[in-house]
């Protein structure tokens, strides 16, 4: 049950930070990541790797700004604060698996 809950808020964060680039970006993005790298939209809590690697072959360095972006929105959507060490460098995956636990490690508590 948690693990369903937590995928649909990282897929919500996901559509949130995409669609701040607007929504035929957002569109576009999806397609690319598609047919391209072969990961659907419902894919990516299990794909999160292979998301954050084709985000980086689709904007190159721009990619961790989508990446920051997301994992802001998703902190949020999950009631934590997102704290990061600025002066290492980003692993977009380990902070979803971070995420992932902090989630359900409160699940288990309520």
């Amino acid at each position: 049950m948690a693990k369903k809950a937590f995928e649909r808020l990282l897929l919500q964060a996901v559509d949130e930070a995409l669609a701040s680039l607007g929504d035929s970006a957002k569109q576009a993005i999806y397609f690319h990541l598609e047919n391209k790298f072969k990961i659907e939209r419902n894919e990516i809590p299990e794909r999160v790797e292979d998301f954050a690697e084709g985000l980086q072959k689709i904007f190159g360095v721009g990619a961790q700004f989508l990446e920051i972006l997301i994992m802001k929105k998703l902190y949020e959507r999950i009631g934590q604060p997102l704290e990061w060490d600025k002066s290492k460098e980003l692993i977009f995956a380990e902070y979803v698996a971070a995420a992932r636990r902090s989630f359900q490690k409160e699940r288990k508590r309520s």
